[in-house]
């Protein structure tokens, strides 16, 4: 591919990843999609910061390793997944679990995963819900609201 942010990337390739105490493990059968930062209340804190989300099929999403992953269901529609022992955040999963575009779908937090080499960002989202104490910088991002319609 010609776009420089692609670099690294192989066709075959078998994407790993999991928490901090190795708890949790995973691997991806699929190339995960660019990456979306989301600047809502509960990624916030969740992650201390902001969310880096990557989403795939959830059946490419294969666990090795489970015995310290809890699933919180933050909300009616989504829950999330982490390890009980050292707190890492994991996955963000629809609870409706059947969009109209295909099968049930799974995000990943990005810096879980061991080796993000060939992924990028592609969009910022929730940005009319971002925190007080930070601007999001001009990086040529797209930006969403949490309505979904792009803004400036």
């Amino acid at each position: 591919m010609a776009d420089g942010r692609r670099d690294g990337f192989e066709e075959d390739r078998v994407w790993t990843g999991g928490c901090l105490c190795g708890g949790v493990r995973y691997a991806l059968d699929t190339r995960p999609e660019p990456i979306s930062f989301c600047h809502c209340a509960q990624c916030r804190r969740q992650h201390s910061h902001v969310g880096a989300y990557t989403g795939l099929p959830r059946a490419a999403l294969r666990l090795l390793s489970q015995d310290t992953l809890s699933w919180y269901a933050s909300s009616d529609r989504a829950r999330r997944g982490f390890c009980v022992r050292c707190g890492a955040g994991l996955f963000w999963e629809a609870l409706d679990r059947a969009p109209a575009d295909g099968g049930p779908r799974i995000t990943v937090t990005a810096g879980s995963l061991d080796d993000a080499t060939g992924l990028w960002v592609e969009r910022h989202i929730f940005v009319d819900h971002k925190g007080g104490y930070y601007d999001i910088g001009d990086d040529g991002v797209e930006r969403r609201a949490s309505t979904g319609e792009v803004v400036a």
